[in-house]
């Protein structure tokens, strides 16, 4: 129960649940969380943070970028499940839909940064 806990909490933040919402999409850097949110990277680090902490997120380091994607391999049903209704309800949210327009044509900050991400689709 505790690991369940530990996750609920990390998806109870409106900016975490953004993050979810793209990551479920593909793998993003940093730079492009940024760009997407509009926020600060300290801000993002802390929200990713906290998702991996939880054990939602894995992360690779490409040079000095550091990319984030759901742990599709290592994830229980229950929490993909979990994921999955995340995204099932920001479905119709109008900040979530923006936000996953603006990821198609964030730029990167070198060309090296996120170059291996590929798109996965869940839905």
């Amino acid at each position: 129960m505790r690991n369940l806990v530990k996750i609920l909490k990390s998806l109870s933040d409106e900016t975490r649940l953004r993050i979810v919402n793209m990551l479920m999409q593909r793998e993003c850097c940093v730079c492009e969380i940024i760009q997407v949110l509009e926020i600060s990277q300290p801000r993002a680090s802390h929200h990713l943070s906290a998702l991996y902490n939880a054990g939602l997120l894995k992360m690779r380091r490409a040079g000095l970028f550091a990319l984030y994607e759901i742990d599709r391999e290592n994830l229980s049903g229950y929490e993909m499940d979990l994921l999955r209704a995340v995204l099932k309800g920001m479905k119709g949210d109008k900040t979530a839909q923006s936000d996953l327009e603006k990821l198609k044509t964030v730029r990167k900050i070198l060309p090296t940064c996120g170059q291996t991400a590929t798109l996965k689709s869940d839905n």
